[in-house]
């Protein structure tokens, strides 16, 4: 086990599944393989997962994207409390909202906004040490290039807080 690596996990789903179609390295399994060789992963903007990965997820490692749009005012807080010193960032972009993300494979209505996102990578950067990242599930849609535009300035955000803050 990593013990002194956390993953912050952005997405719409848990990806916890032990396997999807008779496949383990289904990009539904990534999280249950990484679970395999870290002790905590912190999942959030969830809001689509299937019953069979329940037994993989620590309840208080999941915010899901409802309890955050409309629940308490110190989600951030409680996301970098569960955080260890250093931070792997999985980003998923089906974590954002599909109103400002729809270029992605599986889409979910009711995820996250800009602003959430952006406030709490501040802060991750702010308070622990991003180690690394990947994003990932941008499926260009031919005439919208907002979506593109999102995700270049997205990375742009991340880089400059962990530089600058």
């Amino acid at each position: 086990f990593c013990k002194d690596i956390s993953i912050l996990h952005f997405d719409a789903h848990t990806d916890m599944r032990e396997t999807y179609e008779d496949n383990k390295f289904s990009h539904a399994c990534a999280m249950a393989r990484a679970k395999e060789k870290m002790q905590n992963i912190v999942s959030v903007g969830i809001r689509s997962m299937d019953k069979s990965e329940i037994p993989n997820i620590k309840k208080k490692n999941l915010f899901l994207a409802s309890d955050i749009c409309c629940g308490s005012d110190n989600w951030i807080e409680k996301i970098i409390n569960r955080l260890g010193e250093k931070v792997y960032l999985s980003f998923d972009l089906d974590a954002f909202d599909p109103s400002i993300m729809p270029s992605t494979g599986t889409p979910e209505p009711g995820g996250l906004g800009w602003y959430q996102v952006i406030n709490l990578m501040e802060e991750v950067c702010k308070k622990r040490n991003l180690i690394g990242m990947d994003i990932v599930e941008l499926a260009p849609i031919e005439n919208n290039k907002a979506p593109n535009f999102l995700v270049a300035k997205l990375i742009y955000k991340i880089l400059s807080y962990k530089i600058f803050t």
